[in-house]
């Protein structure tokens, strides 16, 4: 009977694992939920964050798909097909209620996998992976859907005016990275702001965090997950608007390797 009520407890404690990650996410694959309820998060950063995508053990990957088939059979989350045939999952109305009964402000995420764009869909995968791997890693992360929502250190305003796709931080030394996902060239308003926002980070970051309000923060590096066509342009309009190679290698650097931004079709 023991182990029995034992075996209850745990997998409650995964389902509410789960609801408390499809709340900060929006919604997450099976495969996301397997890598981060079901692996060990370390308790401080090591040094610099690895980029690399987590990967989900098997056994993880078995657990999430069990847990998540029960939490659907209970109605505790909604799913839904994303445009690369994955399944996509969110929180349903009882989901979000048994979190705000726990004192969080849940809603539904039912809004959250309605159709959207096959890029929209592959940018989200990637932002989402990326605040996974900050959290295994033992950073604090916030992630794409909580930045939007202003609740992350930024706020509303963000920093320098704008928001970052995932903000990893170090509680430690209170150093920030800012990730930026970019899989082609922006038009050319949102190109324009984007250089701008780089050009304030590099002559006064430091000072402009410190007037709203993060005197203890420090901005290591914008890290751009990017293609290789943008990295190349991003910096040679740098260059050409006077900064020093070096002032860009200090601030800025680009992953073009780790992730695909291709969309990628599962076969019937």
């Amino acid at each position: 009977m023991t182990k029995s009520k034992d075996g209850r407890a745990v997998a409650r404690a995964n389902e509410l694992r789960i609801l408390r990650a499809l709340h900060r996410f929006g919604w997450l694959r099976t495969k996301d939920l397997g890598t981060l309820v079901w692996q060990e998060w370390a308790r401080e950063p090591s040094g610099h964050p690895n980029l690399q995508p987590p990967i989900s053990t098997l056994s993880g990957w078995r657990m999430a798909q069990k847990t998540l088939r029960r939490m659907r059979k209970a109605r505790l989350v909604l799913s839904a097909k994303g445009p690369d045939g994955s399944v996509m999952y969110s929180n349903a109305e009882a989901g979000a209620r048994l979190l705000r009964d726990m004192g969080l402000n849940a809603k539904t995420g039912k809004d959250q996998v309605r159709l959207f764009s096959s890029s929209h869909f592959r940018h989200r995968c990637i932002s989402n992976e990326l605040a996974i791997a900050g959290i295994l890693q033992g950073f604090r992360a916030s992630t794409e859907r909580e930045i939007s929502q202003g609740l992350w250190a930024g706020g509303n305003k963000g920093i320098a005016g704008k928001k970052p796709d995932v903000l990893l931080r170090d509680h430690r030394t209170k150093t920030w990275w800012f990730l930026e996902v970019e899989r082609s060239r922006r038009n050319d308003k949102d190109y324009g702001i984007l250089r701008d926002w780089l050009s304030c980070l590099k002559s006064s970051g430091l000072a402009k965090l410190s007037e709203e309000g993060r005197s203890d923060a420090e901005v290591a590096k914008v890290i751009f997950i990017s293609t290789v066509a943008f990295r190349n342009k991003l910096r040679r309009d740098l260059v050409a608007a006077k900064w020093q190679e070096s002032e860009i290698d200090a601030l800025i650097s680009f992953e073009t390797s780790l992730y695909k931004f291709e969309d990628i079709t599962f076969s019937k």
